[in-house]
């Protein structure tokens, strides 16, 4: 099993499969809040839906409205368990993981794009302040 040390946002211990994109996410813009599909054009990842995912990406992309829109996605029982960014936190997004209760962390200590694959099973105790994959 491969460890992941994380930087604490959110707290929460998940798991469940992992979607990975590579590059930069945004909850405005690149996934439908009605279904929790990925509809970016230039993602690897479009048309996998994020419900009850592990969502790892890079950075976040956009303004304020991400927020939002995970906070819509939440109560319509469509957001993804858990959030891993490669980046720093962004604080807008930090809120709305901090108002809907999911798990969010930052800065993995490893290759963590390139040694985890959608599809992998993950567990994601941000508790603790790690991310583990078989």
């Amino acid at each position: 099993m491969k460890n992941f040390n994380v930087r604490k946002i959110v707290r929460g211990n998940v798991s469940g499969e992992a979607v990975v994109l590579p590059g930069s996410f945004s909850f405005l813009g690149d996934v439908d809040m009605n279904t929790s599909e990925i509809i970016s054009a230039d993602s690897p990842e479009k048309g996998n839906f994020i419900k009850d995912k592990i969502l790892i990406y890079k950075d976040t992309k956009g303004s304020s409205g991400g927020m939002v829109v995970l906070m819509t996605m939440a109560k319509k029982g469509i957001a993804p368990k858990a959030i891993a960014t490669v980046k720093p936190v962004d604080y807008n997004l930090a809120e709305g993981a901090i108002l809907t209760k999911v798990p969010f962390v930052c800065e993995p200590d490893g290759d963590i794009l390139n040694e985890i694959k959608t599809g992998d099973f993950v567990y994601f105790n941000s508790d603790e302040g790690i991310i583990s994959v078989d």
